[in-house]
């Protein structure tokens, strides 16, 4: 058998060979010689699972959402390195810095708030409220959390903005990498990544401060001095910044972030995303000036909105895993639409049962109050409820009582029985306070500390903000062991602060022979 390559004539022949030259020039080259192409390098479509990374280069736009992401990032930041370093009085025994996750002293604090280890629920707390939170926003408007808030999506950005100002804009950047070797290429990708490893480092730092009282750690810090744990982990900090801002960026939410998998479950079709109006736009295609626009749509595939994404899809493709909802696609098209005189938003923030009522002829709607939303608002309202009320009404005193298990009892020669128990009290108030520690339960019970004579109460001093345990224990005459119900009974330790009278008890058993 002749193949048909075989039997062409050199004209054919010849326009084959090119053909294929110019599919693996434009594989090679997917932005163009001088960026002139907007190719959605990282859709399904154009990427494979095997190939390396093409690099994305997004171009600069205007625009209220690139307004809003400003703000929000300037926000963000201006919290995440400008926390640490507020100050909060707390008195003599306790830190003066707001934020502080205090491990050694295991202690976390937030403003007039200190939580203890026995406290952790509140944390549990506040991760349910955060996750449900996200889950409502997204069922409402899609991934706004990816776009705006995500530290991914703040550093990246940032990191996207040093390099535009340092290299240039889009165009620029694509020349400067394709170009060949010479010293302004080299100053230019030196000066770029020395800012970005300054603002790695200064996220590394940042971080660790909120473990340590942040003006003594950084002299520490300065002075080389400080623990070497915190070095480690401003390392670790600063290299995981400078990858997933500098290098991976797109990759990380691409591979390795799981909330675009679990976000689907969470859209339905009155969501609220980032969409193309295809009802609008297509036919889409070319645009002469003066030409009428019937017959065709409002998009002329000039491809901004590809060039404008950092993500590198194409939003027109319809909704992807890889779009964070940033809306630079609105920007990049409104700026568009407003050159060619048509009104804006073709790329919008837009529901799925919008687009079918439009198509269908039906009037828009807004549904926000649907099933899955109530629900989600209605465990917002009800774990912020139950974690408001435990916070304002929980006591400045905490008690734990641990019963000896070995010996379960002792019989001792008069005939009476003694348990004992270890009670651990916690004052929460940065001042000394005074205790009274009691029982109930066992009428004829007598309550005695270790090395003290016995009597009806346990009298005890605790130092400001801090725990004590107290060695007690409980002996039971042998007269009235007949209370005892199989060798068992129940027992109620009381402890009083005598100064302001607020009291907890905690309950436990007394074991006695059967």
């Amino acid at each position: 058998m002749t193949s048909d390559a075989s039997t062409a004539g050199p004209e054919t022949a010849g326009a084959g060979l090119s053909s294929l030259i110019g599919e693996a020039e434009k594989l090679a080259n997917p932005h163009g010689h001088d960026g002139e192409t907007s190719t959605a390098v990282n859709s399904e479509k154009n990427r494979s699972l095997y190939a390396s990374r093409i690099k994305i280069y997004p171009k600069l736009v205007h625009g209220r959402y690139r307004l809003v992401k400003w703000i929000i990032m300037a926000i963000t930041l201006g919290v995440y390195y400008v926390t640490p370093w507020i100050r909060w009085d707390r008195g003599h025994f306790a830190p003066d810095q707001a934020v502080l996750l205090d491990f050694p002293h295991r202690r976390f604090y937030f403003f007039w708030i200190e939580i203890w280890p026995q406290e952790i629920y509140y944390l549990t707390g506040l991760l349910i409220l955060a996750s449900v939170l996200l889950f409502l926003v997204t069922s409402i408007a899609g991934r706004v959390w990816c776009g705006y808030t995500c530290p991914q999506t703040v550093w990246t950005d940032l990191f996207i903005h040093i390099e535009r100002l340092i290299e240039g804009d889009r165009s620029a950047r694509i020349r400067l990498d394709k170009s060949p070797f010479s010293l302004n290429k080299l100053v230019r990708k030196v000066s770029k990544h020395a800012v970005w490893l300054i603002v790695a480092v200064a996220t590394g730092g940042a971080w660790v401060f909120y473990f340590d009282d942040a003006p003594t750690l950084a002299t520490n810090l300065l002075t080389f001095s400080a623990d070497p744990v915190a070095y480690l982990f401003i390392a670790i900090f600063t290299a995981t910044t400078y990858m997933f801002g500098g290098l991976a960026r797109e990759q990380v939410c691409t591979y390795i972030c799981p909330w675009p998998r679990i976000q689907g479950a969470m859209f339905d079709d009155e969501s609220f995303l980032v969409t193309y109006k295809y009802d609008r736009g297509e036919p889409r295609g070319p645009h002469k000036k003066n030409t009428s626009w019937d017959g065709r749509g409002d998009c002329i595939d000039c491809g901004q909105c590809v060039a404008a994404c950092p993500m590198g899809i194409d939003i027109r493709e319809g909704m992807q895993m890889e779009c964070i909802q940033c809306a630079l696609c609105i920007d990049a098209c409104d700026d568009i639409m407003a050159k060619v005189g048509r009104p804006r938003g073709l790329i919008e923030y837009d529901t799925p049962a919008n687009m079918d009522r439009r198509i269908a002829g039906e009037k828009e709607r807004v549904h926000i109050f649907r099933p899955r939303t109530i629900i989600y608002m209605g465990v917002l309202v009800l774990v912020s409820a139950i974690m408001f009320f435990s916070l304002a009404t929980r006591a400045a005193i905490d008690l734990n009582v641990l019963r000896d298990r070995n010996p379960l009892f002792v019989q001792l020669s008069d005939g009476s029985i003694r348990n004992g128990y270890t009670v651990k009290i916690i004052n929460k108030v940065h001042e000394e306070q005074a205790f009274s520690i009691r029982i109930d339960g066992l009428p004829s019970a007598q309550l005695i500390q270790q090395g003290v004579s016995a009597g009806d109460s346990v009298k005890t001093a605790i130092a400001p903000d801090s725990l004590k345990d107290i060695k007690t224990f409980v002996i039971l005459p042998r007269e009235a062991l007949g209370s005892l119900d199989e060798g068992e009974a129940t027992l109620r330790f009381i402890v009083e602060n005598t100064a302001t009278g607020e009291t907890v008890y905690n309950e436990t058993s007394f074991r006695g022979p059967r």
